[in-house]
């Protein structure tokens, strides 16, 4: 930090701690929407069930939720009438609507089978395999970044989960997902609004099962010092973008010597004696959430606010202000490193976009007294991206291909391609009456028919 003050790329003034080039204002190279207009143009326009079938002859996530092959098409239709009933929030009447000659009834049958615990979350491992499997993905990142972020869905106000969200001034209940560097989710939640979602960030970056995650990118609401000391010990680190990030100070042990250029914006009252006495029970605090004895967003509930005072929370309170310091030197000092953070940041807010237009309308009472089935419509919902995703993906790579087989592709154009995500919905018909073809992908689907 003393280095950067000296250099000038870093001023810390009586307002706090002044960016040279400030990474909220960075822009993509022209080159990226030129690219991004001409692979979307070849990639053309589908029906969302068409979609989902080449998703699913692709990666057989079916075959999770059934927890064998289907067997006929008849099946897979209602499987698919309840994935899409449960995403895009309509009942088992609306959907049988939209799809002619399903009955309610076995769509109702569909979305309980839905309700199997681990069945959506297999499916949607296998989709996220499958997008990580494309090479163009290694344009995107190396799968070991993630971020994560609640999205809103509204409910009524008389659900006992609904909250009011402070943006869309509704009543809503929250999904918390994790979207990694590479764009698939590889883990979500329900959750309820105006809460810390610190220990939702840990739990996700823990629970999944599909890559080996190192740096969690939050905003404000997900993170506090506590929640960083949890994480550092489950190997991966907590990177908040946070709010008035220029004000916050950098916590140092008592008696660390600073240089005078570093001195006003340094506190020096972090006890090490007190980490080390506690550092036991720390380890058992991340060990119980490692091991599945409780769930990190249970368990840093129970050291929010309330537990000041505690010697453990005060220790874990100690250890992250000193793990933030290193991580606000960092950010303050490596460009590469702060465009890194906003960058996997914006990416959670794009899948959030995606995932409002899947998901419409308000959740009913019916739907939303049992938490089961509110993990059901957030799993669904994440199935849904993530099948999006994964086609767009599909498309892209088969574009890029063809512009290096045809020799239109130039360095600095494939360049372009990190700028480039599989989030584009403006091609997709998400709604009207679904025709699901399923005689097309029989053989890849169905064992009788191949």
């Amino acid at each position: 930090m003393d280095e950067a003050v000296a250099a000038g790329d870093v001023r810390i003034e009586q307002g706090g701690v002044h960016l040279k080039n400030d990474p909220a204002w960075y822009s993509e190279p022209t080159s990226a929407e030129e690219l991004r207009q001409r692979l979307y143009l070849r990639v053309g326009r589908v029906q969302l069930p068409e979609l989902l079938l080449a998703v699913d002859s692709d990666t057989r996530f079916s075959w999770q939720l059934l927890g064998r092959e289907p067997r006929s098409a008849e099946e897979l239709v209602t499987v698919y009438a309840g994935i899409l009933a449960a995403a895009s929030n309509l009942d088992a009447s609306t959907m049988a609507l939209m799809i002619p000659g399903e009955r309610p009834s076995s769509i109702r049958r569909a979305m309980g089978l839905l309700e199997e615990e681990g069945a959506l979350r297999r499916a949607n491992d296998a989709i996220v395999e499958s997008l990580r499997a494309l090479p163009l993905v290694d344009a995107w990142g190396d799968g070991y970044e993630a971020s994560s972020d609640l999205v809103s869905l509204d409910t009524s106000r008389n659900l006992w989960a609904a909250r009011v969200d402070p943006k869309h001034r509704r009543f809503a209940v929250g999904t918390y997902a994790h979207v990694l560097n590479q764009w698939g989710i590889v883990y979500d939640q329900p959750l309820l609004l105006a809460t810390r979602q610190s220990g939702a960030a840990i739990e996700g970056a823990v629970r999944q099962s599909v890559t080996r995650i190192e740096r969690v990118a939050v905003d404000t609401h997900g993170y506090t010092d506590f929640g960083m000391a949890v994480a550092k010990p489950s190997k991966f680190d907590l990177c908040p973008r946070l709010r008035s990030m220029r004000d916050r100070k950098l916590h140092l042990p008592r008696g660390f010597s600073v240089s005078a250029s570093l001195a006003p914006q340094t506190v020096r009252d972090v006890s090490i004696q007190l980490i080390r006495d506690n550092w036991p029970s720390l380890l058992r605090v991340a060990a119980t959430i490692d091991e599945g004895w409780t769930s990190a967003t249970q368990l840093l509930e129970r050291f929010g606010s309330a537990a000041r005072g505690e010697d453990l929370y005060r220790a874990g309170t100690a250890l992250g202000q000193l793990l933030r310091t290193v991580y606000l030197c960092d950010y303050f000092t490596l460009p590469e490193f702060q465009r890194g953070i906003h960058r996997i940041l914006d990416r959670g807010e794009s899948v959030h976009a995606l995932q409002r237009v899947i998901h419409y309308g308000a959740i009913p009472v019916a739907r939303g007294r049992d938490p089961v089935e509110l993990g059901v419509i957030s799993d669904a919902l994440t199935l849904m991206t993530n099948a999006v995703m994964t086609w767009n993906a599909t498309r892209l790579q088969k574009d890029v291909e063809a512009e290096v087989a045809l020799g239109t592709a130039r360095g600095a154009s494939l360049d372009a391609l990190s700028h480039i995500g599989p989030v584009a919905y403006a091609h997709i018909n998400f709604r009207g009456t679904y025709r699901l073809p399923v005689e097309r992908y029989a053989a890849r689907l169905l064992r009788a028919a191949a």
